[in-house]
Parts: C-alpha cells; structure tokens; sequence
C-alpha cells in the first residue's frame, strides 16, 4: 500500500505504478539513484480555463529529457497525454493544474557511475497551482550563472539544474526582488530564474539566442510565432544588461504563467508596455482556440 510523505501543498494526484494516488506520494527511497545522485528529469504543462496548451509537445520533452540524461523513456507522448485528460478529471475545474511527468532512475552504480537505464521508473503528477497576476514582477542581475553543456546536462529538464536557479532567486528575494535575471557564462542574459524573457526597443522584440546554456520554451516558441503572425518579428541575439536596463519594455514566457511583464529591473521602473500585453491576449486567444480532451 502506498504511504504518504509530507502533505500536499495543494490538491493532488499522482499516476505511478500503474494507477493514480491522491496527495504527495512517497516514491523514492534511500538507496534510489535519482535521490542522491540527481537523475530525474520532469516536465512541466498546464491546464486553465479548461484547455491544455502544447501538451503534446511537454509530453514529448520530457521523454527527449530522459534520453539525454541517459534513462530509457517508457511511456509514449500519446499515452502521457492520455493520462493528463483523464487525471484532470479529479479535479474541480476551478483551479489551474500544473501537469508534471517525470522520471528517474532507480538504480545505478556508485558515485559518478550512471544510472542504470532499464531501472527507470515514471510517473505524472497533477496538482493545482494558480497562475502568477499579470501585473508583473521584478528582477535584478544574479552573481550565479547558467552551465553549459560540457559541465551539466542542459539539453534536458533536469531536476539537477534547478537548485542553480533556486539559490539565484532566493538571492534576489533577499535583495527585495521577486526573480533573477541570470547570465550565461560570458556573462550575457540567459534568462531569468523561472522563465524565458524578451525585451523590447523602438518597436522590435529581442530574446536571448539559444546557445546550450537555458532552456528553449515551449511557451517561448509559440509566443515567437503568434507575435510573428501578428506582425512583430523577434529577433533572437546575444543580449547584455545593458540591452535590458535601455529596453522600452521587458516581458518573461514560461508554462508556469504564460505571458508576464517584467515591471522593475535593478532600480528602473517599468510599466507593462503594449507588446508584452499583446503577446498574453494573442496567447490566450491561441490556447483557448486548442481542442480540449
């Protein structure tokens, strides 16, 4: 019989071993690769208002994830999806969901020694988790940088890249802020702590070019191309400081909440300008045009 770890922060639910389990279900052990070694990757959807954005796409990630990681995927993208629609059914409705697959390695040898690829276990927790306002947040420029491929596995979403990025917003929230801008290691913006962001100057949007060192958002992507539609082109380049303390608006993209304006950054005040607020209803317009299951 399953037992429980500490409570669930929210409403919860959990498919491991075949069936679903309310609450924060105790999965891992001691001698578990993935506890003490690190090798566990997730993704991350969402449900709001009824519809699942790009589902099949996280889906699809996490098992592109596990690969690179170097743990052998057994659950298909179709029957992830699959799941999720039938898991939200315990759900009221009246509360965004985030939807998180996962897996990780239940054996493996001793330290450094990889995970053994046939021991890897998966499972698919729901649980409710309401949506950040989109009245903005701040962020100031993180001591901490983003790795690169040749010292951490940032092809994948990994859960070990994540205390990086946990430590460079604790250290902001110390300093008053409510998020990280972190660079990469030439010291270039990479992204904030928990999304993608995007800046905006004399009309023309910019974001980060992708060069190993984040991650490339679903939510990033189909923003990029709903602006595009729309008529704004988003050049993707190498961005300084500097770029984003003279931009004439800043906003962030992530699973988490979608579209949000970034509204202060270091000392500079911002108001959530035109493109952000455009990008939010032309993604919410998109998603809501989505089938849902």
């Amino acid at each position: 019989m399953m037992t429980l770890a500490a409570a669930a922060q929210s409403t919860t639910w959990t498919f491991v071993d075949g069936d679903w389990h309310e609450g924060n279900v105790a999965i891992l052990g001691p001698r578990s690769h993935a506890m003490w070694l690190g090798t566990s990757v997730f993704d991350g959807g969402r449900w709001f208002e009824g519809v699942a954005p790009d589902l099949d796409l996280h889906a699809a990630r996490v098992n592109s994830s596990a690969i690179a990681l170097g743990l052998k995927p057994n659950m298909t993208a179709d029957k992830i999806v699959g799941l999720t629609w039938d898991g939200l059914k315990k759900f009221d409705g009246k509360t965004a969901v985030y939807i998180r697959p996962m897996y990780w390695a239940e054996h493996g040898g001793y330290m450094g020694v990889p995970a053994d690829p046939a021991s890897t276990r998966f499972c698919l927790c729901l649980y409710e988790s309401p949506m950040i306002p989109a009245t903005g947040f701040s962020v100031t420029v993180s001591p901490f940088r983003r790795p690169t491929i040749e010292t951490m596995p940032t092809n994948a979403k990994a859960g070990c890249l994540y205390p990086n990025n946990g430590r460079a917003i604790l250290e902001a929230k110390l300093r008053g802020f409510d998020n990280a801008m972190v660079l990469d290691m030439l010291g270039n913006v990479a992204e904030t702590g928990t999304s993608n962001i995007f800046l905006v100057k004399d009309g023309h949007v910019f974001t980060p070019a992708p060069n190993g060192t984040f991650l490339s958002g679903i939510t990033r992507s189909r923003t990029i191309t709903l602006l595009g539609e729309y008529g704004f082109k988003t050049t993707e380049k190498t961005l300084s400081v500097r770029d984003f303390l003279e931009a004439d608006e800043i906003f962030s993209t992530g699973n988490h909440s979608k579209v949000v304006p970034v509204t202060r950054i270091e000392d500079r005040n911002l108001q959530p300008g035109p493109v952000a607020k455009k990008a939010r209803e032309l993604y919410w317009a998109w998603a809501h045009s989505t089938s849902a299951a």
